[in-house]
């Protein structure tokens, strides 16, 4: 008798259980639907603010490098931004000085979402020996967003004064001057 028992409630709760409607299907993809139309703005405007805090770290980073390779060879500021780099283990030279990481100093010259660019500007100097470049005697780094809101929205610059500012268009500054009619980043 408890078998018979058993068997007939199994029986009747393997009926009772067939799985979801398609009502309950649907409610739940909307709910997920729902969720990831809220998260998924929040996420790449989050990827967006860590690019462009990447870029502002590359810039000084470049200012820096541009800095220390003045005062290292003697040859005025680098000529291009590939002179910053060089091969990794090698000896530096004022034509390799190695000072950046090669992703910012071979083309495309992008990292993070942005793309660096490095203008030497002015009257070159005397290159020293062993320098095939003359540096000169100022510069100009900019870092403009890939796509302008999608990989970062500000675009930065900075000359020889060190001052990093911001071009919430994300155009590029042209020259030093426009660079430095931009207001300064805090």
């Amino acid at each position: 008798m408890i078998t018979n028992t058993q068997r007939g409630s199994s029986s009747q709760h393997r009926a009772s259980n067939q799985g979801f409607s398609l009502i309950e299907l649907l409610v739940v993809v909307a709910i997920i639907l729902i969720i990831a139309a809220i998260a998924i703005p929040n996420l790449l405007n989050s990827r967006m603010a860590a690019n462009g805090a990447a870029a502002v770290e590359n810039v000084r980073t470049i200012t820096t490098a541009a800095m220390a390779y003045s005062s290292t060879y003697g040859n005025g500021f680098p000529a291009t931004l590939a002179v910053m780099g060089g091969p990794s283990g090698g000896v530096s030279t004022c034509d390799a000085a190695i000072l950046l990481d090669p992703v910012v100093t071979t083309p495309p010259y992008q990292k993070s979402g942005y793309t660096f660019a490095y203008t030497a500007i002015g009257a070159p100097v005397t290159a020293p020996a062993g320098c095939s470049q003359p540096g000169t005697n100022a510069y100009l780094v900019t870092a403009t967003p890939i796509t302008v809101n999608m990989s970062g929205v500000d675009s930065y610059c900075t000359d020889e004064p060190g001052t990093i500012h911001f071009d919430t268009t994300g155009a590029p500054a042209a020259d030093q001057p426009s660079c430095e009619a931009l207001p300064a980043l805090q």
